[in-house]
């Protein structure tokens, strides 16, 4: 099992990587392609999707995974908290994706089918699986729901600010934001609709998180404990044990 999930680990990682590289290069020479000027927003844009940050940090999570269960550890407790917030982001990816923006071209330039999917589907996938079975899970307090909410809360704040200040070369619009439903001018509504999918994403999130947690506190698959010899055996293979008086010895 700890090998099959080094395994898993690895090629979860070079495989998002990949896509993540891939993806990149394809924004980069559709920008360039168009003369579009300072491609340096072509970066700033690509890094404040949430599915970029997600598998990015799925990807590092996966590295260090492998090596934890190469070392035959069980998850350091800063490493558990990370590996649980990740997870739960990943799978928000998976459902957001497929629930509301599978078919729609959100990328600068055109979108690589399989690294798409990758970043979409496998990925999610993967780190789920990963989340449920590996060995190593360690067992999360209900507070590591904060941890969980944190970083989805500063994504938020910082795409409605930067929103505004960001010019979209691309659409030649004055505004950018990472996901349609996030621009408040594609609804009637505006920004009451904007709301509306911020607190819904929030409590997907947040329900998700727990669910995470749930999973962690319910059952997990532990590491084997490292075989520790007792007083008898170091009495036959004649250890500094049996050399040791006892207490009714004479001098």
């Amino acid at each position: 099992m700890r090998l099959l999930f080094v395994v898993v680990r690895l090629a979860g990682t070079v495989a998002i990587t990949a896509a993540v590289v891939v993806q990149l290069a394809q924004s980069y020479a559709v920008w360039t392609g168009k003369g579009l000027p300072h491609p340096e927003n072509l970066f700033i844009n690509f890094f404040s999707y949430f599915t970029i940050d997600s598998n990015v940090a799925a990807a590092i999570v996966f590295l260090i995974g492998a090596v934890v269960l190469l070392r035959k550890r069980e998850d350091p407790h800063w490493f558990g908290v990370l590996r649980g917030c990740v997870t739960a982001y990943m799978a928000v990816t998976g459902i957001v994706y497929n629930m509301l923006l599978r078919g729609v071209n959100v990328s600068e330039g055109a979108t690589v089918p399989w690294s798409n999917e990758i970043l979409h589907v496998v990925g999610p996938l993967l780190i789920v699986v990963d989340w449920l079975f590996a060995p190593g899970r360690i067992r999360l307090d209900w507070t590591t729901i904060w941890w969980v909410v944190s970083f989805p809360i500063v994504w938020a704040v910082y795409s409605m600010i930067r929103g505004p200040l960001a010019y979209d070369y691309v659409a030649g619009k004055r505004t950018w934001y990472p996901y349609p439903f996030l621009d408040p001018s594609n609804s009637p509504e505006g920004y009451v609709s904007v709301a509306f999918y911020i607190v819904l994403i929030a409590a997907v999130i947040g329900g998700l998180g727990c669910a995470v947690i749930g999973v962690s506190r319910r059952g997990r698959w532990p590491l084997p404990p490292v075989p520790r010899p007792i007083a008898g055996e170091q009495a036959i293979a004649g250890t500094p044990a049996d050399l040791t008086p006892s207490a009714g010895a004479g001098c």
